[in-house]
């Protein structure tokens, strides 16, 4: 079994990609569509990295973050965050809440998976 990503997007289209290069690069995929659907399907999974956007309804990324660094099985699972949002305020902002990488979309393949390996 190959490491598993938790992918958390609200599009469909970009989920997908993510998806289709995580697996092409031999991980295993679980996809959520915003932060309180990720809580729900992280409930006692073991997951490697989590892939999350920060523009998403119902919960946004960077308070899927904060709470699920809050639960002591998540506190040390990295973070990417994959978002349009580039400004220095927001990074910070997502660095505080416990991200380790910042990734601005679109991104390349052969980048997103170099940062994907430094993280697992």
């Amino acid at each position: 079994m190959g490491k598993q990503i938790l992918i958390v997007d609200d599009s469909p289209s970009i989920r997908s990609i993510v998806k289709l290069t995580l697996k092409n690069a031999g991980y295993d995929v679980i996809e959520a569509c915003d932060g309180q659907d990720a809580i729900t399907k992280l409930e006692g999974q073991k997951v490697h990295l989590i892939v999350s956007d920060v523009n998403m309804p119902n919960m946004d990324g960077i308070t899927f973050v904060k709470t699920i660094k809050a639960n002591p099985d998540y506190k040390f699972t990295p973070v990417l965050m994959l978002t349009t949002e580039s400004e220095t305020s927001r990074k910070l902002e997502g660095k505080e809440a416990g991200a380790k990488a910042w990734l601005v979309k679109p991104f390349q393949p052969a980048k997103f998976l170099s940062a994907i390996s430094k993280l697992i």
